[in-house]
Order: C-alpha cells, then sequence, then structure tokens
C-alpha cells in the first residue's frame, strides 16, 4: 500500500507535469499560427490559429495502447475486437475532431462521423468474413465498434473543447485552459476522495464493486473538486468567459462526480474481467485505461456544460 502511495505521488505529478508541457507547447502552436496560415484548407477562423495540435499527437499516440488494453478486458467475456480497426477508428475520430475547427469541413462534419462509425462496423465485418468464418462475427463487430466508440468516441469530445470556435462572441470558445480545467478537476477529486475516504471515510460506497471507495470519500472528492473548479472559474475568466464563480463551483462539483462514475464504470469492467488493473505500464496507476478513464467519461459532460453555460 506504502509502496503504491509513493509511487502514484512519483509519477502522477511527473505525468502530469508533461501533460501541462504539451498543452502548453499546443498552446503555443495555436498562437504562432494566428494570422499567417492562408491555404484554404489549413486556414482556421480569423483571429484564431490552428487549435489542438499537441492534444491531437498526444491522443494519436496513446489510443493505440488504450485500445490493446480495453481489448484485453473484453476479450475475457469473448468479446473480441480487432485492434488495429479499432485504433484506426479511434484515429479518425481524432482526427475528425481536429477537423471540426475548419470551416470547409463542418459541412459535412455530421455526415463524416456517422461514416466513420459505419466504416469501423463494415471493416469488423469483412475482416471476419475474410476467414471464412461467421463464427462469432458479432462479437467482434460490437467489439470492435465499442472499443472504437469507448475510447475514439469519448476522446473526440477533449479536442472539440479544444479546437471549438463558437460563432456566437458570447458563446463557449475551445481552449487550452478549458481541457487543463476537466483535466485538474477530475485528478484532484480523485486526490480528494483519497485522503478524504483515508481520514474519515467509514460508510462503503459499492463495496462489492470498489471497497476502498466510501460515501465520505466521495464528498470530500466533489467538494474538491467544486473548489478546483472555482478557482479555475477565477485564475481563466478570460479564457473561460462563460463561468462565473458560481457556475465554476457548480462545473468543478459535477464533472467530479462524472469522473468518479467513469472510474466506477472501469472498475465494473476489470472486475468481470477479473483482473485488478487494466495494464501495467505505469508503476502505482497500473494501466493507461486507468488514468484516462476519468477524464474520458467527463468529457462530454465537460462539452455539454461549457455549451449550456
Amino acid at each position: 500500500m506504502q509502496n503504491s502511495l509513493r509511487q502514484r505521488l512519483t509519477y502522477g505529478p511527473l505525468m502530469l507535469a508533461a501533460l501541462l508541457a504539451l498543452l502548453y507547447l499546443d498552446h503555443w502552436i495555436e498562437a504562432a499560427t494566428r494570422g499567417w496560415v492562408k491555404w484554404p484548407y489549413l486556414q482556421p477562423r480569423e483571429g484564431y490559429g490552428i487549435a489542438g495540435v499537441g492534444l491531437t499527437a498526444l491522443l494519436f499516440l496513446l489510443m493505440p495502447l488504450a485500445v490493446t488494453e480495453i481489448a484485453r478486458l473484453l476479450t475475457a467475456e469473448h468479446v473480441r475486437p480487432y485492434r488495429f480497426i479499432a485504433a484506426f477508428g479511434c484515429g479518425l475520430l481524432t482526427l475528425h475532431a481536429f477537423l471540426t475547427q475548419f470551416a470547409w469541413f463542418q459541412h459535412i462534419a455530421a455526415s463524416t462521423l456517422a461514416f466513420i462509425i459505419v466504416l469501423t462496423m463494415i471493416f469488423a465485418g469483412l475482416r471476419r468474413a475474410s476467414l471464412q468464418q461467421a463464427h462469432e462475427a458479432i462479437t467482434h463487430m460490437a467489439g470492435t465498434v465499442l472499443a472504437t466508440l469507448y475510447l475514439g468516441g469519448l476522446g473526440w469530445f477533449l479536442i472539440a473543447l479544444r479546437v471549438k470556435h463558437s460563432l456566437n462572441p458570447r458563446g463557449f470558445q475551445g481552449s487550452t485552459e478549458a481541457v487543463v480545467m476537466i483535466l485538474l478537476v477530475v485528478k484532484f477529486t480523485d486526490i480528494g476522495a483519497f485522503f478524504g475516504g483515508r481520514a474519515w471515510g467509514k460508510h462503503k460506497l459499492i463495496p462489492w464493486l470498489s471497497p476502498g471507495k466510501t460515501w465520505e470519500g466521495l464528498l470530500c472528492g466533489i467538494a474538491t473538486a467544486a473548489l478546483v473548479g472555482l478557482i479555475c472559474a477565477l485564475a481563466w475568466h478570460r479564457a473561460l468567459s462563460t463561468l462565473n464563480w458560481s457556475k465554476g463551483l457548480l462545473f468543478g462539483a459535477i464533472i467530479g462526480a462524472v469522473g468518479q462514475a467513469g472510474d466506477l464504470l472501469e472498475s465494473l469492467m476489470k472486475r468481470d474481467a477479473l483482473v485488478k488493473d487494466s495494464g501495467n505500464i505505469i508503476p502505482g496507476f497500473g494501466g493507461l485505461l486507468d488514468v484516462i478513464d476519468s477524464p474520458l467519461l467527463a468529457a462530454p459532460a465537460a462539452y455539454l456544460l461549457f455549451s449550456l453555460f
């Protein structure tokens, strides 16, 4: 237990620092490309640069690893996704989200999104047919689409939060700060829940699913998330102009709760697969899915809240 905590305290800040550095590079690229990109297919809206380059590159790198882990979990229940096809589908969805910032792509964005999902299913079916086997064709196709939507579909919202440019001047404009806020809220929810649970935890949340989680820890985590949301809303009031202090509190609390639900969802999958962690590539944390599950599940809720606010 102590060794795991020590590893978390070591590798957690290192991963967060690396991610923040990458997002800063992302922000710098947008500022550096503002005003000079003249090629029509890469020309963003007036007053903006090319956004999301760093975040898109990061998802391109992580998605194949995450697909491998989720495929391992699904295979335990005899649902066998085609990993290469699922990773390819995730890459297409990531690219799709990145392209939504360009005017030429926006009028075909919805139809292209539907085509990517259908294409993934067709490729999975053709892959099974190439083996001249109909047995378990449905589970292969369903598993491939599920892996693609769980990772690529949820990751789509992270990119969209970075590159979104509302036509309404008072509407939500994507920014690096929006993505960082989600990550900080989700991760500080985990921190608040962990230490709050250790200090005051008495009533188990869902003992058969996640024995270490308590109601007291959950409440401490959500309170910590609300505080982080408030701080981010006040500190980045220009970039997050749709959030005032009260909306920042509400945003943090909701996203923190959704992030915890995402963590429980992955715990349900791992328990079904009879494994403790989705992998072992990150000391103290387990697999990549163990790290990104909460931000992925929180991203759609954050996109909705930013749009509503």
